[in-house]
């Protein structure tokens, strides 16, 4: 939003009987806030994608993996991300990847994945798991059709 009325933020801060001066940010800050709304749009994309419909288990794993995989990129990328930027990404894919371990402590997602159509155990591989991964989101597949059919 500040980015969007720049303009407009820039005269009320800038307005000396508004006493906001000490709010007025610099050049080298709107850089920030620039490359910060870049960086945010995953997660307004993650939201709007879960909001809307019936998101189910099997969407959230690839979801995830989509968030990791731009987290890891941005807090590596040192031409055009300035260094409080790439700390906030290494922090926020630290948050995620805690998330992310509870998807571990639940069959359900593995599950979900494995008897996905689309997804199947070829997910797992093309996403590089670990292959004691996959075998286990298999045998817990597995186990738990043979105990409930």
């Amino acid at each position: 939003f500040a980015l969007e009325y720049r303009v407009v933020v820039e005269a009320i801060t800038g307005e000396k009987s508004a006493g906001l001066r000490d709010y007025e940010l610099g050049e080298a800050e709107w850089g920030i806030v620039e490359e910060l709304v870049s960086v945010l749009k995953v997660f307004k994309h993650a939201t709007l994608f879960f909001s809307r419909g019936t998101p189910n288990l099997a969407s959230v794993i690839p979801a995830m993996d989509k968030i990791d995989e731009i987290l890891t990129t941005n807090s590596l990328d040192e031409k055009t991300l300035q260094p409080c930027i790439r700390a906030a990404c290494s922090l926020a894919k630290k948050t995620l990847n805690r998330y992310y371990d509870k998807t571990d402590h639940s069959e359900n997602y593995r599950i979900a994945m494995v008897l996905h159509p689309r997804f199947k155990l070829d997910y797992f591989r093309s996403a590089d798991w670990d292959s004691d991964w996959v075998q286990t989101a298999r045998g817990i597949t597995e186990e738990v059709f043979n105990k409930s059919y």
